[in-house]
Parts: C-alpha cells; structure tokens; sequence
C-alpha cells in the first residue's frame, strides 16, 4: 500500500445456491415431516438476511428454480436467477458467479452455502475478509470435510467444488484455507438434526427459530 493512501476493502458478490424446496434436507424428513420444505426455505432466509447485511457484501444472488423460494429470497434484496444449467450444485455456482462478474467487475466472487441458520454477519465478515488476502479460499464446515464458503478475488477464476468431500478438493486445488476460530455460524451448516441442535445452540435466525421450536 502506498504510504498516505487508505486500501479500499475488496467487496463480494455472494452467490447461494437454492435447491428445488420439495427436494432439500431429505436428512430432515424424519424431524420436520411435510414441514420440510418450509424449514428448508426458512434456513436459506436467514442466510440471505445475514448475508445482505454482512457490510463485506455488495450483491447477494440467489440461483434457484423454485418459486417460494424466488419470491420469499427476492423480497429480503438478492437477485435471484433462474438456474439455468439445471446440472447441480457446481453449475448452478458458477452460473451465478456469472451473473455476478458481467454486473459487477469489481468484486470479488464468493458461494455460501444456503443451510446456514445460525449466521451472524460479523462472522462472515470477518471470514470474507480473510478470504481477500489470497487469490482463492475457503472454510470447512465445523466437521473439517465439507465446505460453506468458498471465495475467488476478481481477478482469479471461480472453481466451486462444494458436495461431500469439498474440503479436500480446495486444499488440493490450492486454496488457502481460512481457519478463525470465532466464526462458529459460518461453519455450521444444517444438514442433520444434530446439525440443527448445534446451530440452535449458537442461536438461530427468526424465521428457522420459529419453525425450530414448533419441531422441538
């Protein structure tokens, strides 16, 4: 940095994938019943909701089919596209991503994972400032193997390789690992009732809580 001269911190775009709703967190099926689909919708609301409110975030997009979603997403301020890739995970990402380079050059790129309940946006503050030290990186979900976030400076090609194992692959493919210790929301994805026990216990967003506690 020149001396007398302020760095302006590196914004993101932040890109979070929506699965179809009548097909997410099938491993919830036996705690939320036909409210599946609902506590699916409620935990990708409140990703967004602290995700737009993170001040590191420039644009939060939303890529899903799914029309509750569309609308319920849409109203908290992301921009949500169409999944047109209709291939996964990984396409569905770098689709987004984009979206996002083609309408803000500037930023750099990053892919949440749309299960986290419990985010706080000073966490994912701190995890995406980090992130701007290196060309790419990552954090691992609270059990090492998966991955929540993954982030790419403008000027690096975006690789998404989220799915079961991800965690491997980025330290494989040469991103650097981000490894704070007082991120807990940002690494605690929801896939499993014990996976909302944890997120509860760190203190769930509102619309999650309410659905949460009628489960309970």
């Amino acid at each position: 940095m020149v001396a007398g001269v302020t760095e302006i911190p590196l914004t993101w775009s932040l890109v979070v994938p929506v699965k179809v709703l009548a097909h997410a967190k099938s491993r919830l099926a036996g705690l939320a019943g036909p409210a599946r689909s609902a506590l699916a919708l409620a935990m990708a609301a409140d990703t967004v909701s602290a995700a737009a409110a993170c001040p590191a975030v420039a644009a939060v997009i939303v890529v899903t089919d799914d029309e509750a979603a569309s609308s319920a997403l849409g109203a908290l301020g992301a921009l949500v596209v169409a999944d047109e890739p209709a291939a996964g995970l990984n396409p569905a990402l770098a689709h987004g991503a984009a979206v996002a380079a083609a309408r803000w050059p500037g930023s750099g790129t990053a892919g949440l994972a749309a299960d986290l309940p419990a985010l706080r946006p000073d966490e994912l503050d701190r995890g995406l400032r980090a992130a701007a030290q290196f060309a790419e990186a990552f954090v691992a979900d609270a059990s090492g193997t998966g991955t929540t976030l993954y982030a790419a400076r403008p000027d690096t090609a975006f690789r998404p390789r989220f799915g079961p194992g991800s965690a491997s692959r980025y330290r494989q493919g040469g991103a650097a690992e981000i490894m704070l210790a007082d991120v807990p929301s940002l690494r605690s994805d929801v896939d499993t009732p014990a996976d909302l026990r944890h997120a509860t216990s760190l203190g769930l967003g509102p619309r999650t809580a309410v659905l949460a506690a009628q489960l309970a």
